[in-house]
């Protein structure tokens, strides 16, 4: 169901601020989202699919983004819906003051908002970032609070135009929002991170291989020793401005390849 859908539909039902009665549209979108997160294969089609999700279920949104805080304790946004997000939050990064980074620390609020961004006393430069891109509303909650390594938390962020855009019933949903990503993220980064260090063993493993091969190749052909061979690897390598493993790949795929070297 696109945006446009969603809002019609609750205007049959008559539940356009009540949405969370069990058999209108929120419920339904709801229960679509969950599968969608389950089907999930990374953290950017999550982010990706909660982004679009909450776009069409809260309707006062005009932009949304994500925050998340790196390992080092920076932050960045990996996606918007608009270029704008990446402006307006790059402004609460540098100052370290914002409802995106307070909802994005371990201690901060499960949901931060201002109604009117052009009167905010606690953000000054992020208000002023925002109002400068036309946004007087936000509201921001938390994702994957108290997150170890290599999970990482952060902060769904909403923007809208007018000030006092968001009713309460839109801080409910963004909060169900937030909570189902969470537990998606919660659940994709860790598998993700054991997927990781096990393609990054196989990609060792791998890379060692060739490079033997090619080593073995060297030896055979120019009569060298394993430390000869592997310095002619390197130095070719750095002749030719590729990397060491691409090098040995293409020697074992074709062992005269260096034979002019």
């Amino acid at each position: 169901m696109d945006r446009d859908g969603f809002v019609l539909a609750q205007e049959r039902t008559g539940h356009a601020e009540d949405g969370l009665v069990a058999a209108g549209p929120l419920a339904r979108e709801f229960t679509a989202l969950t599968g969608e997160l389950l089907s999930s294969g990374s953290v950017a089609d999550i982010l990706a699919r909660v982004v679009a999700a909450v776009h069409r279920v809260v309707l006062a949104a005009d932009l949304v983004s994500v925050t998340l805080r790196d390992a080092d304790g920076t932050f960045h946004t990996p996606i918007e819906t608009g270029p704008a997000a990446s402006d307006i939050d790059a402004a609460q990064y540098r100052s370290g003051r914002g409802p995106c980074v307070e909802s994005a620390r371990a201690d901060g609020p499960a949901l931060a908002y201002s109604d009117d961004l052009r009167s905010e006393e606690r953000w000054p430069e992020f208000s002023e970032a925002a109002v400068g891109h036309g946004y007087r509303s936000v509201l921001a909650t938390s994702l994957v609070p108290d997150a170890l390594p290599p999970r990482l938390p952060g902060a769904l962020n909403v923007y809208a135009r007018s000030a006092g855009a968001f009713v309460p019933a839109d801080r409910d949903r963004l909060l169900l929002l937030s909570t189902h990503a969470t537990l998606a993220l919660a659940t994709c980064t860790a598998v993700s991170a054991a997927g990781l260090q096990e393609a990054q063993l196989r990609q060792a493993i791998a890379s060692r291989d060739v490079i033997g091969q090619a080593k073995g190749i060297l030896m055979a052909r120019r009569g060298l020793t394993a430390d000869a061979a592997f310095d002619v690897l390197r130095r070719t390598s750095q002749d030719l401005n590729v990397k060491l493993v691409e090098l040995a790949g293409t020697l074992a795929a074709q062992p005269s390849a260096l034979d002019r070297e």
